[in-house]
Parts: structure tokens; C-alpha cells; sequence
């Protein structure tokens, strides 16, 4: 899975790098080193005024399902619905709405993971996962826009992931679907509805070689903890090389 990721880049900078040239947010979000679920976040999608563009906006992390009807209980569902799993998706019932109508991207600079006991680190070693370049990541997503009886409404989204690979899975056995550049038109396009050719979308070619890991301090298992250090690399005991 992915519970927790890394956003430090300004508004401008997000709107460049993944050229939205429809809307952007009245307020910039501040920056996150410890994003953590139902936490506001940036994504981009298409534009509601102009789907010919793409819109960069604030919404909450964890897809409300659309049947809910209480606001206490749609709130309390996002922590368990922030990431769907990629070969389930479209199938899903609180996802595949949202699968076939209203996709995103989900930019990241970078993703926390643990490690599980399957694999040859100490099970709970948290690990901080980023793009080999340095840039940002183009995570699949799906967002949906919620109302309350009250009327209010709420925005929210999740992250895709799909089986880890490579060396990635001897952290976990899940990791993110990265979006390449020549996709974003046709994941992003509302009228693109075609099952198939959606879930082709999300198969690319070696993932794990898009990124790069490494070990961090556990202080990243606090949500109260926010800075840049909690992406700094720490070292392992002898028997435990990295990657």
C-alpha cells in the first residue's frame, strides 16, 4: 500500500512539471513531509469548465464511497479506502464509479513504505521511495465529489497501486502505478470509459526502475512529525544491504 508520501513542491512548480493549463487552487496547500490519509492534496485533472484542459486541485486523500449518506461515517471511511488496488479496480463498487469517469494524477516527490516481515528487512523499517531523477511522480489515481445531506460537498481521491516489483518487493508486496508522460491525455480524458483500455493504461513496463529507496529514522511513524529530515537516509545493520 501507500499510507504516507512527501509533497514540497509550490503550486507553480506542480504546474509546470505536468503542464496544467486550465485551473489551479484559490490557496496553495503548505508544504508536507508526513502526508497522511484525509489530508488535503493536490491533483491534477481534467478541467471541469474546459475538459480540452487539465486542472490542478485540492482534495481530500481517501475516496468516499457514493452511497454514504452521513457525514461522520463518510469521513470515518477515507483512511480505509486510500488506495484501490489496480487489478480490482474496475470492479470494485466504491471504486469503479470513479474508475471509469473522474481519474487523476496524484504528484509525489516522493512515498513512505514499511517494510513487511515477507521480505529481508526488519519488518516496520520504514523506507522512503523516490524517483531516480529527482522529479516528481505521476501516480494514478481516481477522485469523486461527495455530498452531504447538509450540502456540503466534498472532493476526495485515492492512489492505485499495483503488485511491487523488483526490489521493491523486498520491502513490500504493493507499490504505486506510475503514470508515464505519453498517458496522462488518454488517463485523464472523461471520455475515455473503456475498461480495457483503462486497465492496459496501467501496466507499464519495469515500474521499480522509475525509483529508488532507501532506509529512513522511524520518526516518520508519527503524523506529528513534519520536516525535511524524515526523508534522510539512515543506515542498516551488516546483514541488511540496500538496494
Amino acid at each position: 500500500m501507500c499510507g504516507r508520501y512527501a509533497q514540497s513542491a509550490d503550486m507553480q512548480e506542480l504546474m509546470e512539471r505536468f503542464e496544467v493549463t486550465g485551473s489551479s487552487p484559490a490557496q496553495p496547500l503548505p508544504v508536507n513531509w508526513n502526508i497522511a490519509p484525509t489530508n488535503p492534496i493536490y491533483i491534477v485533472r481534467s478541467d471541469s469548465t474546459d475538459r480540452s484542459k487539465t486542472a490542478l486541485a485540492v482534495v481530500s486523500w481517501g475516496l468516499i464511497a457514493p452511497w454514504l449518506s452521513e457525514l461522520n461515517e463518510a469521513k470515518a471511511s477515507q483512511s480505509r479506502a486510500i488506495n484501490a488496488r489496480s487489478e480490482s479496480i474496475h470492479e470494485k463498487p466504491t471504486f469503479r464509479t470513479a474508475f471509469t469517469s473522474t481519474r487523476c494524477l496524484i504528484p509525489a516527490q516522493g512515498y513512505y513504505e514499511w517494510a513487511t516481515a515477507l521480505g529481508r528487512f526488519a519488518p516496520k523499517q520504514p523506507f522512503y521511495i523516490h524517483s531516480r531523477d529527482g522529479g516528481q511522480l505521476p501516480i494514478a489515481g481516481i477522485w469523486s465529489s461527495w455530498r452531504a445531506p447538509s450540502g456540503l460537498v466534498i472532493e476526495s481521491a485515492s492512489i492505485i497501486t499495483q503488485e511491487a516489483q523488483a526490489d521493491l518487493a523486498d520491502i513490500h508486496n504493493r507499490m504505486p502505478v506510475f503514470m508515464p508522460r505519453e498517458r496522462w491525455a488518454q488517463w485523464l480524458s472523461p471520455k475515455n470509459n473503456d475498461v480495457e483500455e483503462l486497465r492496459a493504461a496501467m501496466v507499464v513496463a519495469s515500474p521499480a526502475s522509475i525509483v529508488i529507496a532507501h532506509p529512513v529514522s522511524s520518526a516518520v511513524n508519527s503524523v506529528t512529525k513534519n520536516s525535511q529530515e524524515l526523508m534522510a537516509r539512515i543506515e542498516l545493520g551488516e546483514p541488511e544491504t540496500l538496494f
